[in-house]
């Protein structure tokens, strides 16, 4: 079955709400979504890599400083359609997406996180979202291995691995579809996306994870961000 995509109407969701504590550093004066990687905010970034594979329309979830947020977006970006919307500095990541409902005119919709980048190919993502006719496919990634691996039998050593993500099993990365069925398990400002409405979607079999074997980085430490910056100065990353 050929399944033709209209991204026109597609609305980009993108979760920027966070304190950020972890990375208190920058975050500080600015939300995390605004920490430069190379110079330009993460969650620029983010938009802009949506944009490159077709998707126009976005609604980025505030919260902390949202000003800051407000005020960057206020000027065009790529021609793109960006509204900025204020779901509040103590909202969990279910209920930002809850106090979006009126903004998504009960269509089907794309979300993700707004500290983290990937190349995953989100028109596949989207294909196979269709075609297995879930209510919510996420991305399954491999993280990325931050030790290497041991396994000590008495006093010897009998297994040494050097870091591989292979070793590592899958996790949600973000870089969801959603169709609008989903919010009515989302019961309020409080409910956190990735417990109560994720695990009933998977309990009646229509959360879908796609694999992406590609790169994937999220934005969680100091660390983190110089891998980012890394792999962008390479082209590895957009």
């Amino acid at each position: 079955m050929k399944i033709k995509l209209n991204k026109n109407n597609i609305k980009v969701v993108i979760l920027a709400g966070g304190l950020g504590s972890r990375l208190s550093e920058y975050t500080s004066n600015i939300p995390k979504p605004m920490v430069k990687i190379n110079k330009i905010p993460i969650l620029a970034r983010i938009i802009k890599y949506y944009a490159k594979n077709g998707f126009k329309n976005f609604i980025i979830a505030s919260g902390y400083k949202s000003k800051i947020i407000e005020n960057f977006f206020k000027k065009k970006l790529l021609n793109l359609n960006i509204q900025v919307i204020n779901t509040g500095k103590n909202s969990m990541t279910g209920g930002r997406i809850k106090k979006l409902n009126k903004y998504l005119n009960k269509e089907r919709f794309m979300l993700t996180y707004g500290d983290g980048l990937s190349n995953v190919n989100l028109n596949k993502l989207l294909k196979f979202h269709i075609k297995n006719k879930n209510f919510v496919t996420l991305t399954a990634v491999r993280p990325p291995a931050r030790f290497g691996g041991i396994k000590i039998i008495g006093k010897k050593v009998k297994y040494f691995k050097e870091k591989s993500s292979l070793d590592e099993g899958w996790i949600n990365g973000g870089f969801f579809v959603m169709e609008p069925k989903f919010l009515k398990y989302i019961k309020g400002f409080k409910t956190i996306l990735e417990r109560s409405p994720l695990e009933k979607v998977c309990k009646i079999n229509k959360l879908g994870a796609y694999r992406h074997y590609g790169l994937w980085q999220c934005m969680d430490t100091i660390r983190d961000k110089q891998i980012l910056e890394d792999l962008v100065k390479k082209n590895l990353l957009t």
